[in-house]
């Protein structure tokens, strides 16, 4: 009489708490932003997070998923902010003070997040799974260009500025922050892009009345 072949038993899936996901996710985020994405190891990772690496396959299949998922969760919640501010109908000045309010709020909330995009963005953008990086490149440069466009129109900025120019100063003034800026230090981002929008916008030298 011929007996069934028991059915070999299914490696379960463990689903980590919301919580523990995003400590992971800290995690991998830190190692990549340190050591760089192609540099970065599953082991590292895991050692960092103080749990063996074949553990950390339970919760991401790859060091790839980790990568897609740090950087589409930034860059998602940037595109919120961003998109709050452009939809609020302020004048130029208003809307690029908020643009940089909120870039500065988001490198205290995804400081690493920040630093692996300015890295490997790129070279990134150029598979399928990471396209998304390029199109939000895309849709980031034409709403700063669009703003500061609209301010030389409306003679808000100056008639001789350099819109591209300015567009990359202020862009890269900004995200560079990413590189010193850690949260809980002396000032708050709110703090810190006062300081950055009155030497943008006024400059550092005392006027002469």
């Amino acid at each position: 009489m011929p007996t069934t072949k028991p059915s070999p038993k299914k490696k379960t899936q463990v689903t980590a708490s919301p919580e523990r996901r995003r400590e992971l996710l800290d995690t991998a985020a830190e190692v990549f932003a340190a050591q760089g994405y192609n540099a970065t190891t599953v082991r590292k990772i895991a050692d960092e997070a103080g749990m063996l690496a074949g553990s950390l396959y339970y919760h991401f299949d790859s060091k790839e998923s980790m990568l897609d998922e740090i950087l589409s969760g930034f860059l998602n919640e940037l595109w919120d902010g961003y998109d709050t501010v452009l939809a609020a109908g302020h004048g130029p000045r208003e809307t690029i003070e908020a643009l940089v309010t909120e870039s500065f709020r988001e490198i205290d909330r995804h400081r690493a997040a920040v630093a692996i995009y300015q890295k490997e963005a790129r070279h990134l953008s150029d598979q399928p799974r990471f396209h998304y990086l390029a199109d939000s490149q895309v849709k980031f440069e034409k709403a700063w260009l669009g703003t500061l466009e609209r301010g030389v129109e409306s003679g808000v900025f100056r008639a001789d500025l350099d819109i591209r120019l300015t567009y990359r100063f202020v862009r890269d003034t900004v995200w560079v922050a990413a590189s010193w800026y850690r949260p809980g230090g002396g000032h708050s981002p709110d703090e810190i892009a006062r300081q950055y929008l009155s030497m943008v916008l006024d400059g550092i030298a005392v006027r002469n009345p």
